[in-house]
């Protein structure tokens, strides 16, 4: 049978017994020691008081005199002395001092004076030190009982010998009542002391538990452990911000998504307020909001230098304690670059299931000739197919575009924007023969800058019968403004493309017949978008553009609004805007990629 572990305490319990026991105990240790020095001290008094009784009762003239008389005679007369001057003189000082005698003897340590008049003449019961002309105190027992006492010799009038003793006691009882008294006061100190003592181990359970939420200190441990394990072993970053506005921590992704400083670099977050500690603006007021609502703030995206992510603010409570927020930060730039290059591919992979069913109609069309038995029919069917190559993509100039893939991929948004009714073109200046040798970025690039055209030529084109768009594409090697062939009037929304290679580089930009973009609206900026309402609805998606100027900007290039486009200066007419881009390294420079 399994032995049961004894039940342990909680942590402040134990804690608060701890420290409830050091206070007692030293407190006690205090106690004790104050109430012994207290003792000494009466004890002190006593033999002091003593003394100085004594003395001064062995320099009274009269007393010396008495005395050196008595000491001059072979015998003593009790009676006489019972009642005689010097008996009356000590026994009126006792009786004001208060002590519990006053005794005189003469030099051979015999009574003149006692208390007790059957005594005198009798010798004394402790040892008279004083006759040998020093003075002494001690507690000793006598026959008045034990008593603190202070003996003195008593000299001649000359000064020149010892002729008897003075002995002054004060009765123990006394000092006793003394010590009892002190020992009381010291008591109720000590009660009152442990008292508040108890009253601050309360108060400090209260708080450990406040303070600790109520762990155990193996739970703080394994909570330590397990934080650091999360928040240094996910890729996500994490943010904490306790009640007060201070960042507790942050780890190392979040750091580096935002471009923090490093622990020991000056200028490190963890201590700052999070107001002060340069955070993006959008994550500063979603902070603000959380901490102040309570509530939680999601699906916030943000862009720092070349990284896009999506942050989450939410607050935290345990057992209805504040305990502040945390920030998560996901990272998104390589989900976003990734999806832009799949739309690319499943483009292309569309214009082929296009081509295939065309193919798949001509087929059909010559296999029922030769079915039919019209051979010459069919011969000739078979000579303009192949007269005619491959399916023709509803995209005029296209030919100008001598790379297979970026041609093909040309293609394909042609087939969808001929889809949707816009007629896509390239553009007359387009002369493009280098070979793409990473097409991933460059269709990415011109694949979100297409669609961004192809929705504000549908969304936002002009009056019917109205110049919808600028006379042609900009320069594509970015070196000047607006450019191109004269436009023509025309109903159909269009969007234009002229491509040019300039050693690695490929320039491009993308015209459109819409309404160009709002005045004021960053359409670059991480979720910007009017969507939502307004009179211009189609530049700025919210993703495309962001990501587009992103994936440039790694290779060293960048996407820039070349004309934002508008109303004419008429006021009449609507311009649609022009994209340009730049992308180096994308394109082969060796002779052998030239065609």
């Amino acid at each position: 049978m399994d032995e049961q572990r004894p039940v342990r305490g909680t942590f402040s319990g134990r804690m608060t017994a701890l420290v409830l026991a050091a206070v007692a105990g030293t407190l006690v240790i205090c106690l004790l020691a104050i109430v012994w020095l207290t003792a000494q001290r009466i004890h002190d008094q006593a033999e002091q008081q003593a003394l100085g009784i004594a003395r001064s009762v062995a320099s009274i003239p009269d007393v010396r005199e008495l005395v050196a008389d008595q000491a001059e005679l072979e015998t003593l007369d009790p009676v006489q002395l019972a009642d005689g001057p010097l008996q009356a003189t000590l026994e009126g000082v006792r009786e004001r001092t208060g002590a519990l005698f006053v005794i005189a003897t003469e030099d051979r340590g015999l009574r003149l004076v006692h208390p007790n008049p059957d005594l005198i003449g009798q010798r004394v019961s402790t040892d008279p030190v004083a006759l040998r002309g020093v003075e002494d105190t001690s507690t000793e027992r006598g026959t008045l009982g034990e008593s603190v006492r202070a003996k003195v010799p008593v000299w001649s009038g000359d000064g020149e010998r010892v002729v008897g003793e003075i002995s002054v006691g004060v009765g123990v009882a006394a000092v006793a009542a003394d010590v009892r008294q002190a020992a009381v006061s010291v008591a109720v100190v000590g009660v009152v002391g442990l008292g508040l003592a108890l009253l601050s181990a309360m108060y400090l359970k209260r708080r450990l538990r406040r303070l600790t939420l109520g762990l155990e200190p193996d739970e703080i441990a394994a909570s330590a452990r397990d934080q650091a394990a999360v928040l240094y072993g996910v890729q996500d970053g994490v943010i904490g911000v306790s009640p007060e506005g201070i960042i507790t921590v942050r780890n190392k992704a979040a750091r580096m998504l935002l471009g923090l400083p490093h622990r020991s670099e000056p200028g490190d977050v963890v201590g700052r307020r999070y107001d002060e500690s340069g955070l993006p603006g959008a994550l500063t007021e979603a902070v603000t909001g959380a901490l102040q609502s309570g509530s939680s703030a999601t699906g916030l995206r943000l862009a720092v230098g070349e990284s896009s992510m999506i942050a989450s603010v939410v607050p935290v409570h345990r057992d209805g304690v504040d305990l502040g927020g945390v920030v998560m930060l996901k990272d998104t730039t390589a989900v976003e670059a990734l999806g832009s290059r799949l739309d690319a591919v499943e483009t292309m992979a569309s214009a082929l299931r296009a081509q295939r069913h065309e193919f798949a109609n001509r087929l059909h069309a010559l296999s029922g000739l030769l079915a039919a038995g019209q051979l010459e029919a069919a011969q000739e069917f078979l000579h303009q197919v192949i007269e005619s190559g491959p399916v023709k993509d509803p995209v005029p100039r296209i030919d100008a575009v001598q790379d297979t893939f970026l041609r093909a991929f040309v293609g394909a948004k042609g087939v969808q924007a001929h889809e949707l009714g816009v007629e896509l073109r390239v553009g007359p200046e387009t002369s493009f023969w280098q070979t793409v040798v990473d097409p991933q970025d460059a269709t990415a690039v011109l694949g979100n800058l297409v669609d961004n055209a192809v929705r504000a030529a549908l969304e936002g084109r002009g009056p019917e019968g109205h110049d919808a768009g600028p006379a042609g594409a900009a320069d594509l090697a970015g070196r000047a403004g607006t450019a191109g062939t004269a436009g023509r009037a025309s109903a159909v929304p269009w969007v234009e493309v002229d491509l040019l290679g300039e050693g690695d580089t490929l320039h491009l930009a993308v015209a459109d017949s819409g309404g160009g973009v709002p005045a004021g609206l960053d359409v670059f900026a991480p979720g910007a978008t009017t969507r939502e309402g307004g009179e211009h609805e189609a530049h700025g998606h919210g993703v495309g553009l962001s990501l587009a100027r992103r994936l440039a900007r790694q290779r060293g290039g960048d996407v820039w609004v070349a004309d934002p486009g508008g109303l004419d200066e008429a006021g009449t007419g609507l311009s649609g805007a022009v994209f340009c881009a730049r992308i180096p390294g994308v394109l082969s420079t060796s002779m052998e990629g030239e065609r």
